[in-house]
């Protein structure tokens, strides 16, 4: 499976730049729920994070723009 490097938007990932599976035509996913933004692991009792494709920025990154945010369990 390829990855697509992406830089998500918004939200509380703001400015945070990581691979993602890419689809088979290059793409990110459509939809990613964010569940660690920090990468330190599980956050006892916090939120998803829904972010969406955006668009590519020219250099081969992706963004991936901020949704909302689930409350804890509502993306289970």
């Amino acid at each position: 499976m390829s990855q697509v490097t992406v830089r998500f938007v918004g939200g509380p990932a703001h400015d945070l730049v990581r691979p993602l599976p890419a689809d088979a035509d290059g793409t990110p996913p459509t939809r990613w729920v964010l569940r660690h933004p920090d990468g330190r692991g599980p956050a006892v009792g916090g939120p998803d994070h829904l972010y969406e494709r955006d668009r590519p920025d020219g250099a081969g990154t992706w963004t991936m723009r901020f949704v909302h945010s689930y409350p804890v369990g509502m993306s289970e």
